[in-house]
């Protein structure tokens, strides 16, 4: 399997990472997944933004990045900007989001670990984010890096599938439209593949029994 970095990926990024783990009674196999690190930046993408549900609705979270060629420059070599204050205001706004959520007090000193320690690049970034949260969900995943950018390579390859403009049945294929408890959900009902903090905060420990199917 193929996918893009992702900043806080939405649901059916993790799901798609849980499809192939195998778990039996005596041991769990790890899925395969390999990261695109070869590609160059994509604006207007999940690379530097997600989606969470606010006190105002859905709402998008996303970083600068340092301006330098960057649509020449290969994604790992992307640097955040650090110039503003992005990171005490998206500390801020995911806290309002979800200080009332079941889990957000047992995950959040190590999740704003992660943005407090700044990472330089956006890949080393979102490659932390990920791990973060495959070891949070209890999702057993072999991460791997591309070493060569390569066209479309078939059924596998969601790269370009996941993306903020498009919709996508990620979720519908796998079998996982399902809803889970939200804290805004009564005010705008369920909204489904929101960042993966989403399902963290609400339904911690259980959030492998939504990510797959067993």
């Amino acid at each position: 399997m193929l996918l893009g970095i992702a900043y806080f990926p939405p649901i059916s990024y993790f799901s798609l990472i849980a499809k192939g783990m195998v778990i039996s009674s005596e041991n769990t196999i790890p899925s395969v997944v390999y990261i695109e690190a070869c590609e160059n930046y994509q604006k207007q993408s999940w690379r530097n933004r997600c989606r969470i549900l606010a006190a105002d609705g859905p709402a998008y979270l996303n970083f600068p990045i340092v301006h330098e060629g960057s649509h020449e420059l290969p994604i790992t070599e992307i640097k955040v900007d650090y110039s503003t204050p992005w990171v005490l205001k998206t500390k801020r706004a995911i806290a309002s989001a979800y200080e009332s959520s079941a889990y957000f007090d047992y995950y959040k000193d190590d999740l704003f670990a992660i943005l407090d320690s700044r990472p330089e690049t956006l890949f080393e970034l979102d490659l932390r984010i990920i791990r973060f949260f495959l070891d949070k969900t209890g999702i057993a995943a072999d991460l791997r890096l591309t070493d060569t950018f390569q066209p479309s390579s078939g059924v596998d390859d969601y790269r370009e599938v996941l993306h903020p403009k498009r919709p996508n049945t990620v979720l519908k294929d796998l079998g996982l439209e399902k809803p889970y408890f939200q804290v805004f959900a009564r005010k705008y009902g369920f909204i489904s593949d929101l960042s993966i903090m989403d399902l963290l905060f609400n339904e911690g420990p259980d959030s492998i029994c939504f990510l797959k199917t067993f």
